[in-house]
């Protein structure tokens, strides 16, 4: 190793410990230099905790729903246990935007307006989305923090969960003051809105596997030749936010197949 190489290394480091994030007793890093390897913090702890609390009782709420939808399944219903772990489940669902507000303020309103706002660079991203459905994020046009798949899932998930919760909480509150009519619409609302989550589902972890991205939400930090690969101009503004360049850091270069990274280097879904 040459001596030039070392006080690079050295000076990375520097520049770590200078933008460290402190968090209680946690030092949280933006950057963090890993065996050689950069990798930028992508998901803090708030928005990965909030993540998990919304997969986990949208889990448990598909799970406890599914036996009044499909008759073979119907004798898990008995007792009415289901339907107790469903709305104690719904609590979980309803308690994610308040404690994403709660944690993490910030994030919560640049997931809200991210998702609903798109440029050319989005609309060209969705003209070319059949290639990266495919497993091919090379040659992808331009993305910031999220692309415009991602944009347009979550701005769906938003608008759905809020007819689901609409619809459920109707049916959980005032159901016995419904017309015979109300009383339908209102299901079919419940039913056809939480069936395109679980479509949405699917597809989220369809490319979470495609894409091996589970270590990301995992440890909220995603690899530098990753993120140059998929989200350039999320990169570009990394740097202008925590004052630091890339340029000269170790990794892999941008224009690297992901098909032939790591396991858990390959761009996030």
């Amino acid at each position: 190793m040459t001596e030039t190489t070392v006080e690079r290394e050295q000076t990375t480091e520097e520049t770590v410990d200078r933008r460290a994030l402190v968090l209680g007793k946690r030092t949280l890093r933006p950057v963090e230099v890993i065996e050689g390897e950069v990798k930028l913090q992508r998901y803090r702890p708030g928005q990965r905790y909030v993540h998990l609390l919304m997969a986990v009782s949208f889990t448990v709420l598909f799970l406890t729903g599914l036996p009044l939808l499909w008759e073979p399944l119907s004798f898990l219903a008995e007792g009415g246990y289901t339907r107790i772990i469903h709305r104690v489940a719904a609590v979980g669902f309803l308690a994610v935007p308040p404690l994403y507000l709660l944690v993490d303020r910030e994030g919560a309103k640049e997931l809200l307006r991210d998702s609903f706002t798109y440029d050319r660079d989005d609309v060209r991203w969705l003209l070319n989305m059949g290639r990266y459905a495919l497993g091919s994020a090379s040659q992808m046009p331009p993305a910031g923090r999220l692309n415009a798949g991602q944009k347009l899932h979550h701005a769906l998930v938003l608008i759905l969960a809020a007819g689901v919760v609409g619809s459920g909480l109707t049916l959980w509150i005032v159901a016995g003051d419904l017309t015979d009519a109300q009383l339908a619409w209102s299901v079919l609302v419940h039913n056809l809105t939480a069936g395109a989550l679980v479509l949405l589902t699917i597809g989220h972890v369809y490319f979470t596997l495609v894409y091996r991205a589970v270590d990301r939400m995992h440890t909220g930090y995603i690899s530098k030749h990753a993120a140059e690969l998929e989200y350039p101009k999320w990169v570009e503004e990394f740097e202008q936010a925590n004052g630091v360049s890339l340029n000269d850091a170790p990794g892999q270069s941008p224009d690297e197949d992901p098909s032939a990274a790591d396991d858990d280097e390959g761009p996030r879904a």
